[in-house]
């Protein structure tokens, strides 16, 4: 609320309102700058106090990758009877045909055992995986290669 008893009332007249040189107590120069000027200058300590992350480089971002999303032998074994129910697998005279690729899968990796023989559509596999399957009377077919 504006009363009377301000100071410009006072200093009415007086040219530099008790500043001293004229230019006093004008723009942001009072201050050090307007802003977050001179955080590298006479504002570092502040800086280091307050922003210590403002200024350099900070970590790395490695090329973007495209992620791979697999499932071992194992895994897929032990899924058949839920497949069949769910009909995401077709049970024929060579064995159980399952679309890896239709289920979301990249890529078919050789961890656990295979009991089943399985005939399995997939880009890409790894050699055990092949190996495993092979063993248990079932093949890979390649997808995209």
């Amino acid at each position: 609320m504006p009363h009377k008893k301000r100071k410009v009332r006072k200093e009415r007249g007086s040219r530099t309102h008790g500043y001293g040189i004229i230019g006093q107590h004008r723009g942001g120069g009072q201050r050090g700058g307007r802003g977050e000027t001179g955080g590298k200058k006479h504002k570092w300590t502040y800086t280091v106090k307050y922003a210590p992350e403002r200024f350099g480089k900070h970590g790395f971002k490695p090329p973007r990758r495209r992620e791979v999303n697999a499932i071992n032998v194992g895994e897929l074994d032990e899924q058949i009877s839920n497949l069949m129910t769910d009909k995401k697998a077709k049970k024929t005279k060579e064995g159980v045909e399952i679309d890896l690729d239709q289920l979301g899968y990249d890529k078919l990796l050789g961890e656990g055992q295979v009991t089943h023989p399985l005939i399995v559509k997939v880009d890409s596999y790894s050699e055990s995986a092949a190996e495993k399957i092979q063993n248990a009377g079932g093949k890979i077919l390649e997808s995209k290669q």
